[in-house]
């Protein structure tokens, strides 16, 4: 992985990069299986140089924290939850909201940067699905794996409506590029198709603690959008 700079002075970043090395180095250890490696340390902050990137207000290294921490959450429930853990990290590592294929060029990421950091091939293969997977969010079923990946991608839906309310602007500021007819008529459609899946939530954890609330907050939106 090439390296690149990063400039961050919020407060407390430091702190959350430190800790975010740190589980970054326990999964990559754990997915090796003993197997020698080089050091974890320049992958991750490669990572977290592109979690930072400026054009992204949603889809920052908060958002990294949130879904290892759902994923802790429901660890339970997956396969290979160290998997799940590190297709988390590369879920958005490409990430440029003008454009379609982020998922795909992330998961072409990690089926680069894994390998060369020790992972078996298996594993790196299992990740790159993951990835790959989170263009629908629709893991099929039986996949454990993606439907953890997939319930702690989404729980931001299921946040307090005011938590939810700071994600919906945030993800309006990172569209800023689109006009505010255009952007509403297309957020409406992805609030109705989310609203259209008979479950939003695969885990039972997910489907118990955060479907109702995360259906309220899509209406909510979704009322909101057409006034």
């Amino acid at each position: 992985m090439t390296d690149s700079s990063r400039a961050n002075g919020a407060p407390g970043a430091d702190r959350t990069d430190d800790s975010l090395r740190e589980r970054w180095q326990e999964a990559l250890t754990r997915a090796r299986s003993g197997a020698d490696g080089p050091a974890p340390a320049p992958y991750a902050d490669n990572l977290l140089a592109r979690w930072a990137e400026p054009q992204r207000r949603y889809h920052t290294t908060a958002h990294l924290v949130a879904v290892l921490d759902h994923i802790d959450t429901l660890a339970g429930y997956a396969a290979d939850a160290d998997a799940v853990r590190l297709a988390a990290w590369f879920h958005d590592a490409v990430y440029r909201p003008d454009r379609s294929e982020n998922e795909e060029r992330s998961a072409a990421l990690a089926e680069r940067a894994l390998p060369e950091a020790g992972v078996p091939d298996g594993v790196t293969a299992e990740v790159a699905r993951l990835v790959r997977l989170t263009v629908t969010h629709d893991p099929a079923d039986g996949d454990a794996n993606g439907e953890v990946l997939c319930d702690a991608d989404l729980a931001i839906l299921a946040a307090s409506p005011g938590k939810y309310a700071a994600y919906a602007a945030q993800v309006r500021e990172e569209y800023g590029f689109v006009p505010d007819d255009a952007f509403r008529e297309g957020r409406a459609t992805v609030l109705r198709q989310l609203l259209g899946l008979p479950r939003l939530f695969r885990t039972p954890h997910g489907a118990e603690h955060w479907e109702p609330r995360a259906r309220q907050n899509l209406m909510t939106e979704l009322e909101l959008l057409s006034h």
